[in-house]
């Protein structure tokens, strides 16, 4: 019999309410974006999909725009593997900032690979306010560019 191919989908993306990971539940989304003001323990990511994969391994991954360890070593990617847990499973890779926030700025890639293929791939932008354009300050209010 052949193998069922698994569904994969992005559900969201962007800014969470606070995750608490022992608990089940996934923290609800907030705002869509790929911008992040920085701000202390501000909650993005993302959260897929994926159905017909139970007992599927999925390799994740954090890119951080190098900060520094304790040491003053460059972190190495926050990176690690979870089973999918049933048939029609939901899963949250996401990210907080902690303290000093100043080495925490530039972009964060997120990633989830499954059986050696990219399945989500999501880049943000972790800028203080004041680097933000008139565009996006514009665009966080409703308001859509003109083309």
């Amino acid at each position: 019999m052949a193998k069922l191919k698994p569904i994969i989908t992005l559900q969201s993306y962007g800014i969470y309410s606070t995750w608490d990971n022992e608990s089940k539940a996934l923290p609800q989304i907030e705002q869509f974006t790929t911008e992040v003001i920085a701000t202390l323990d501000v909650e993005f990511g993302l959260i897929i999909n994926i159905k017909k994969a139970k007992g599927e391994k999925l390799h994740y991954s954090i890119y951080h725009p190098n900060i520094p360890d304790d040491e003053g070593d460059i972190m190495p990617p926050f990176s690690g593997v979870v089973y999918v847990k049933d048939s029609d499973w939901h899963f949250y890779l996401g990210d907080t900032l902690w303290p000093p926030i100043n080495n925490k700025l530039g972009n964060w890639r997120m990633t989830i690979e499954y059986n050696g293929k990219l399945i989500a791939d999501k880049t943000f932008n972790v800028a203080l306010p004041t680097e933000r354009s008139a565009v996006e300050f514009w665009q966080d209010r409703g308001y859509k560019p003109l083309k």
